[in-house]
């Protein structure tokens, strides 16, 4: 189960604070599951989130 991430691996992955990613975890504006009081997050779902954020800021900027 390498594709299941804590709040540190996903801060560290996307090079942000954990205390950002509970934050928006808590708020439904990243992708997680909360198990217990636990935040987990499929490392899978995160780089389709990010690769969907990431195209919709530069899409003027992307070949069409």
């Amino acid at each position: 189960m390498d594709d299941i991430m804590t709040i540190e691996e996903i801060a560290k992955y996307l090079k942000l604070k954990p205390q950002t990613i509970y934050t928006w975890a808590q708020n439904g504006k990243i992708p997680a599951a909360k198990l217990g009081k636990e935040w987990r997050f499929k490392k899978s779902v995160i780089d389709k989130w990010f690769n969907q954020h990431i195209d919709q800021k530069f899409s003027e900027y992307l070949e069409k």
